[in-house]
């Protein structure tokens, strides 16, 4: 993807979702480590029904880490809502598998980005 922001703005967004109590972390756990020790291992950021971030570390990818973040949020409300890019076929598989349903596709005219783009819904029945 294009580059956009530079590092200080990603994380001064970062600093406004945390302020605002949107984000979850995710903290890796190994055997023999210490809660609140660890680097962060994934994070899901959401505001209302609406995920604007769910991201896990390359090497924690595989173990469950943002199924369980993103089954946290679908308890804690009835519909989410989220955006992933086309070319994103992992994140697209993964929200399928979850019970996301694509309702809108984009070319990219509405994000910072400029690519084609999904919006999915959760749960599948309200759309």
């Amino acid at each position: 993807m294009p580059k956009q922001h530079s590092q200080a703005e990603a994380v001064a967004f970062c600093a406004v979702m945390i302020d605002r109590g949107w984000v979850t972390v995710a903290q890796p756990c190994e055997q023999g480590s210490t809660a609140g020790t660890e680097a962060v291992a994934g994070f899901l950021a959401r505001d209302g029904h609406d995920i604007h971030a769910l991201y896990v570390q390359p090497e924690q990818q595989g173990r469950g880490i943002g199924r369980h973040l993103l089954r946290a949020a679908m308890d804690e409300t009835a519909e989410l809502r989220l955006w992933t890019f086309q070319a994103n076929d992992g994140a697209q598989r993964f929200y399928l598998r979850e019970g996301f349903v694509e309702i809108r596709r984009t070319e990219g005219t509405e994000n910072d980005e400029g690519l084609p783009d999904i919006q999915y819904l959760w749960p599948a029945e309200a759309s």
